[in-house]
């Protein structure tokens, strides 16, 4: 099968740790994506779910800036850490 160059461009630390999770599965990274393409095109959709993380929405974002100035006004309340299993 005839081969084709694909240039993609992406955040330089996004790709060096792209690579060294690649290397620590015994690949590289044109495996990876040649692995995500074959799928991709086998199943005609992105073999992952895409959703946006509710952590960064606005008032989450805006609730946690009011926390940061209360605790730099000295205003701040200390809570236990809150662990999940």
């Amino acid at each position: 099968m005839a081969q084709t160059l694909v240039n993609i461009r992406m955040d330089e630390e996004l790709k060096k740790n792209m690579e060294q999770v690649c290397q620590e599965l015994g690949m590289n990274m044109t495996t990876a994506i040649t692995i995500f393409a074959k799928k991709m095109t086998r199943e005609k959709r992105i073999p992952f779910e895409v959703s946006v993380d509710p952590f960064y929405s606005d008032s989450n974002i805006a609730q946690l800036r009011r926390g940061v100035e209360a605790l730099n006004a000295g205003k701040g309340i200390e809570h236990d850490i809150i662990t999940v299993d």
